[in-house]
């Protein structure tokens, strides 16, 4: 597998040759590239970096390379361990550090890891330093530190720090998730979720949790990307065990699941919608999240007299979009969501305390809470790239085609139609073309996407 170079940070496989998978080697060249970029940026001498990883079987080889390289370049850090990604996010911030490094392959499968890379405003870099630091990689041109100018190492827990912080929010209300004394099932796929999010909830007030692969050992116990069809043991916990919600999170805990009392998903678009909801309710104003998220998003927006706002894919670019506009909520439809008023970030963490604040001050059932958001449905598919097909012009020409329409191009070409949508975007990572679409039903979902795809093939 070769390495994946993209706007998430650097990823690939475990073992292999250096240069086509993700060895010690090629995490020393990576790491030292990102402290020389820090070093420029921030023009401290002796920068401070956090450091926290998911329970990968891998995190702590490659946890090792990394605080070593960063000594070496004359770093200091200061590492939390096993955390969240959102937990070092609010770490880089309150050690006032030049950058931070999260080290997750977020769902990908368990040979996989990754550096995630962030500024040190705890947020992911943007693609122009991205492109800095890959150029820096591969010119190896790194300055290290001799004996006595070593960076120095302290370690330190931010859990608690993280738990707190959502405690302290207006919108999270503790007593009255207590008062409720709801029943929650828990899926945390053998990771870092299975040490963080028992200890919210207890803080919380949740007196009874049902938990599901909460060791944090590594060996996911099923695909790690938190889908339906990966997630029918917490369908059936949920249900059975008469819980009032389920919740599922990806190995890093940044994207959160959620299932009915019935045991049937709340959909994964709809985490967002239904936490937009919530916080449009007590702070009204603007929303953003990314192309490729659900229109429901615009429609609760609108209904709370806000405006929404679309950003390009990507964390970072949702994140830049949301500070544009002075967003109060945000965030991307895979179960991503971005509450400023916590941290500019994904955050299944506060998704978790502010949906549970939501359910407790309405007493509904999150059946009935799904039932008041307008039904959309997506259909995700894709264009094989065939040798020498100009991806740019066929673009170009969808957009040209579709002109009388409401078309955004800010990342690949959106379409927005009266009572749907459809966006084709070039992958990052594969040679493909992504044709999303989202209708009134599946069916005419999956219609128009096959449609577009029909041109496409057209074109080539």
């Amino acid at each position: 597998m070769t390495l994946i170079k993209s706007i998430s940070g650097i990823r690939g496989t475990i073992g292999g040759e250096s240069g086509e998978n993700l060895t010690p080697l090629d995490i020393v060249k990576f790491t030292a590239a990102y402290a020389t970029f820090i070093k420029e940026t921030s023009r401290v001498v002796r920068p401070r970096i956090v450091v926290g990883r998911d329970a990968r079987i891998s995190g702590e080889m490659v946890h090792r390379v990394i605080t070593g390289t960063l000594l070496g370049m004359g770093c200091d850090v200061t590492d939390i361990g096993m955390a969240t990604t959102p937990t070092t996010e609010i770490a880089v911030v309150k050690e006032s550090a030049q950058g931070g490094i999260i080290i997750t392959a977020s769902h990908n499968p368990k040979q996989w890891n990754a550096l995630k890379l962030l500024n040190g405003d705890g947020v992911f870099l943007n693609a122009e330093e991205g492109q800095r630091i890959l150029l820096l990689a591969d010119k190896e041109d790194f300055l290290f530190s001799p004996v006595d100018e070593l960076g120095n190492l302290v370690e330190k827990q931010y859990l608690q720090e993280h738990i707190q912080r959502i405690l302290s929010l207006d919108l999270v209300d503790p007593e009255a998730i207590k008062a409720a004394n709801f029943r929650v099932a828990i899926d945390c796929v053998n990771s870092v979720g299975g040490i963080a999010l028992p200890e919210l909830l207890y803080a919380l007030g949740v007196k009874k949790i049902f938990k599901l692969h909460c060791a944090p050992h590594g060996n996911f116990s099923h695909n790690p990307e938190p889908l339906p069809q990966h997630l029918t043991e917490l369908a059936s916990l949920t249900r059975d065990s008469q819980a009032t919600v389920g919740f599922a999170v990806d190995p890093d805990v940044d994207r959160l699941a959620i299932y009915s009392e019935d045991g049937e998903p709340f959909g994964e678009e709809y985490t967002l919608v239904a936490v937009a909801d919530y916080v449009l309710q007590h702070t009204p104003g603007n929303t953003a999240s990314n192309l490729s998220s659900s229109r429901a998003l615009r429609d609760v927006t609108h209904q709370h007299g806000g405006e929404y706002y679309a950003a390009a894919v990507g964390e970072v670019n949702v994140v830049t979009k949301m500070k544009e506009v002075n967003a109060v909520i945000g965030g991307e439809g895979n179960g991503g969501v971005i509450y400023p008023a916590s941290h500019p970030g994904r955050d299944a963490m506060v998704g978790i305390a502010l949906f549970l604040s939501f359910l407790a001050r309405t007493g509904k059932s999150p059946s009935e809470l799904r039932k008041k958001y307008p039904a959309y449905f997506m259909s995700k598919q894709k264009v094989e790239l065939t040798p020498g097909m100009d991806t740019d012009g066929v673009l170009l020409t969808m957009k040209e085609r579709f002109s009388g329409h409401e078309v955004t191009d800010i990342d690949g070409v959106k379409i927005d139609f009266p009572d749907k949508w459809v966006h084709l975007r070039k992958s990052n990572t594969e040679p493909i073309i992504r044709v999303y679409s989202e209708a009134r039903s599946q069916e005419e979902a999956e219609k128009l996407g096959k449609e577009i795809i029909d041109m496409i093939k057209a074109l080539a």
